[in-house]
């Protein structure tokens, strides 16, 4: 009996460590290319990241209970509005559980650019982010190139200087 609870406390081990390694890599890391997933925006459409192949994609997630990403928003709204025409794919992934009170914060907010809504937090967690906000710019192959995590006055700055040389490229 104590062979078999040897062998099963080793066979726990080892499937713990591969479960620590899968997950680790799962996280979304520079180069790496971005996951795919299809959500509902708040216009009712659905739209799915492969199918923005060709331009620069930056996501920002973001939720009505934080601070930061409220303080973000004018921000990106003046970035979507310089730079769409050059190719910019801005969207705002809200995780609110009650997609009502996303749409009405940003509409509270004056967004402007595609606001997806991610109540299942599924996306979130295919990104493997945990805190808001967090912006994700990906590149027009579809590969992640930047990950910023949190937001302080003044990053916009770089999201500015990134997404410029994602479209020179």
């Amino acid at each position: 009996m104590g062979t078999r609870i040897q062998l099963l406390a080793r066979w726990l081990a080892a499937a713990g460590l591969a479960l620590a390694a899968t997950l680790a890599g799962a996280t979304v890391k520079p180069s790496s290319a971005a996951p795919d997933f299809t959500l509902r925006a708040a216009d009712g459409q659905n739209l799915r990241l492969q199918e923005q192949r060709g331009q620069v994609v930056l996501l920002n997630f973001w939720a009505t209970w934080c601070a930061p990403c409220r303080q973000e928003m004018p921000h990106l709204n003046r970035l979507h509005e310089k730079y769409r025409s050059a190719g910019l794919q801005l969207w705002g992934v809200n995780v609110d559980d009650d997609p009502r009170t996303a749409m009405a914060t940003a509409a509270k907010l004056g967004v402007r650019f595609t606001v997806l809504l991610d109540a299942a937090k599924q996306v979130v967690k295919l990104y493997d982010l945990e805190g808001m906000p967090a912006t994700v710019l990906i590149d027009r192959d579809g590969r992640v190139r930047y990950v910023h995590r949190g937001y302080r006055e003044g990053y916009e700055a770089a999201y500015e200087q990134q997404i410029r040389e994602l479209l020179k490229e």
